[in-house]
This record gives C-alpha cells, sequence and structure tokens, in this order.
C-alpha cells in the first residue's frame, strides 16, 4: 500500500516533524471516532464498573477540547459557537455529565465540526508561522507555549481518551482493534 493509497488515518513512514505530529493526531482521532461511531443513545450512555465515563462523554468533552485549544489557548479568542449556547454550566466536568441529555446526532456533530474547524485553525497556524511560533497561552510568568506544544498535549488527551474508549467501545458490543477497516468511514458522517 502506497501512502497515496493508505487510509487517511495513516501517518507518513517518513515526512516531517509537523506531518509527523499532526499525522500522529488524526491517526489518534480517527481511531477515537471509529471507536465512538453507529451508536445509539443507550451504546453513548453505557459506562463500566464504578465510572461515570461514557463514549457520549467523550465525545462532547473532546469536542470543547479541540474547539479551546484552537480557540482559546492558541489565539486568545473566545471558543465561541456552538459552545456559548450550550448551558455551560461553568463545571470542569460539564461536557461529560451534560452529554447524557444529548442526542447521539448532536454529539456526533459536536465532534465532527470542533474537529473540521480545528483542522483549518491548525494548517492557517502552521501556514503562518510554524511549530516554534509562540501561542496565547502561556505560564503566569509571561512565557508562551509553542504551537508544538499545544499539538502534543492534545495528542496526549487523545491518547487518554482513546484508551478510554477502548474499554467502553468494547463493553457495548464487543467491537475491538486498534485501527479501523482500510475503507471505514463514519456512519453517522459520510465522508
Amino acid at each position: 500500500m502506497s501512502e497515496k493509497t493508505a487510509p487517511p488515518w495513516e501517518p507518513p513512514l517518513a515526512g516531517s516533524e509537523e506531518e509527523h505530529l499532526v499525522g500522529a493526531l488524526d491517526r489518534l482521532r480517527w481511531t477515537f471516532r471509529f471507536k465512538a461511531d453507529g451508536l445509539d443513545e443507550a451504546g453513548l450512555r453505557t459506562s463500566i464498573g464504578a465510572s461515570t465515563l461514557t463514549l457520549g462523554g467523550l465525545l462532547k468533552h473532546l469536542a470543547a477540547v479541540e474547539d479551546y485549544t484552537f480557540t482559546a489557548k492558541l489565539t486568545g479568542d473566545p471558543i465561541g459557537a456552538p459552545w456559548d449556547a450550550t448551558g455551560w454550566d461553568g463545571t470542569n466536568d460539564w461536557e461529560f455529565s451534560s452529554a447524557a441529555r444529548d442526542d447521539p446526532a448532536t454529539l456526533y456533530a459536536y465532534w465532527d465540526g470542533a474537529v473540521d474547524r480545528s483542522r483549518a485553525r491548525l494548517a492557517a497556524a502552521l501556514q503562518n508561522g510554524g511549530l516554534d511560533q509562540p501561542v496565547h497561552t502561556g505560564w503566569p510568568d509571561g512565557r508562551k507555549a509553542s504551537l508544538r506544544r499545544l499539538l502534543c498535549d492534545l495528542i496526549e488527551e487523545y491518547g487518554r481518551h482513546t484508551g478510554h474508549a477502548d474499554l467502553l467501545r468494547e463493553a457495548v458490543d464487543g467491537r475491538t482493534g486498534e485501527d479501523p477497516p482500510a475503507d471505514w468511514r463514519p456512519v453517522s458522517r459520510p465522508r
């Protein structure tokens, strides 16, 4: 399989640092979406053990993290739509708890829309200054993080939550596996 015929989640075999970091993030995004795809309300609300974590909560949380990372952290701009009209109550776990009130189409739309916006914002930022450019967020002493740091932090966030999604999806219907099948595309959103 050549890189031109590889699935869209396959990172480059030999690319630049930028291509590898973006590729690693996109692979985690695709894998997470595969784990969360095509479920009804019951599937998206399933939890395991004593945990209250659900795939629906993860969809909403990662959607909010995507938008927050590539707005507030990147530029200092407010997070904006759709989050400014969702009734966020100010708590850190709001996305996780409020997802139980959202239907599957809404949850998938939050995540799909946030990833589309993030890809566009990241591409523009990379075009305008590369990985070394300082971003809005930083430390109280005035030091600024780089775009590389934002990207690495988001990769870490996805790594943690894709592992959670593995366990949750297996509990819902037994779906396992690291990567989607080569021809897989999200059921709820054809690409």
